[in-house]
């Protein structure tokens, strides 16, 4: 498995601490730049210390993670299955993929507010938001990777005697795992969007609903604490999806 070097993190995070050196000594006793716009990292860290503290962001943290990851199990499951149809049955193709490639052309996260004229303001339309983000991803994932597969290998299998179910099971599930879980990474970024923007669009609750509040009350080091939190909760689902990417697919790390 492939390892960044050890003096490559530590560049990164000598350039990381001297950006974060400067940018405090900018807003702070410099005076380059007005707090009231760019708060200092330090206001920042005790914002997001006081949020944990009083105990109130754990319920909204609750709320965007149980939407970003039912949004993403669905996504999954409906756009493999779709997409390992599709590309078994053409006449299925003919249907399935102009309706993916509109909804892949158009920015799905205007559909927002349609959702929640349908859904309510509740998790359905935050679930529903992250779900048709990924299960796109998830169909062109499946559909080009059975598609991607040597004909003359599918030949070859059939030639020894190998049926339906062991080209499944030998040929095409295979390729689809690898796809998918190259893609797991995008997928898992796409679903905690779809749960941000649509509790940022209508919401009682969760990492969305208290930025538009920061927002609503100019509160900037509020709003760069919840950004910086996000960040941090999507990097932690990068590395458990990269985790198990590598798990599944030991043969291509070795």
């Amino acid at each position: 498995m492939n390892t960044l070097p050890l003096g490559l993190y530590a560049r990164r995070l000598a350039t990381l601490l001297g950006v974060l050196g400067l940018w405090q000594l900018s807003a702070g006793p410099l005076g380059w730049v007005d707090p009231f716009y760019l708060p200092p990292p330090a206001a920042i860290g005790a914002t997001l210390v006081q949020l944990f503290a009083d105990g109130g962001i754990y319920s909204h943290l609750e709320a965007t993670f149980g939407a970003a990851l039912m949004g993403l199990a669905l996504g999954l499951l409906v756009g493999a299955l779709c997409g390992f149809v599709a590309a078994l049955v053409p006449l299925l193709a003919e249907l399935l993929e102009p309706v993916m490639v509109l909804l892949n052309a158009i920015p799905r996260v205007i559909l927002a507010p349609l959702f929640i004229i349908w859904l309510g303001i509740g998790i359905g339309s935050k679930v529903a938001l992250s779900f048709i983000l990924v299960v796109v991803l998830t169909f062109f994932s499946v559909y080009n990777g059975i598609r991607a597969v040597d004909a003359s290998l599918v030949e070859r299998v059939r030639t020894l005697g190998g049926g339906t179910w062991v080209l499944l099971r030998e040929v095409y599930v295979p390729s689809v795992v690898s796809w998918v879980m190259s893609n797991l990474r995008v997928s898992v970024g796409f679903a905690f969007t779809g749960a941000v923007v649509g509790e940022f669009v209508a919401s009682t609750r969760g990492l969305g609903y208290l930025l538009s509040f920061a927002q609503s009350t100019y509160n900037a080091a509020l709003s760069l604490a919840l950004i910086f939190l996000v960040v941090v909760v999507v990097m932690l689902l990068f590395a458990g999806a990269g985790w198990l990417e590598r798990r599944l697919l030991r043969w291509k790390y070795r």
